[in-house]
């Protein structure tokens, strides 16, 4: 397995991570703020891992 699809599996993993944690923000809005607000964290946390990923994954198609 090359770098690339390393890479691209850990994306894939991210991203479902990424919608459950949205999904469950958006559930706690009505509910519970505070763990809205977690979960809302936790997800721009991932999504910050994602961009971070995609930059790799465009430097190796460069290369």
């Amino acid at each position: 397995m090359n770098r690339n699809d390393i890479i691209k599996q850990h994306q894939s993993k991210l991203n479902r991570k990424y919608k459950k944690l949205v999904e469950k923000a958006y559930n706690f809005r009505q509910t519970d703020h505070a763990l809205s607000d977690i979960s809302e964290y936790k997800a721009i946390k991932l999504l910050d891992k994602l961009n971070k990923l995609k930059y790799l994954s465009r430097e190796t198609h460069k290369v």
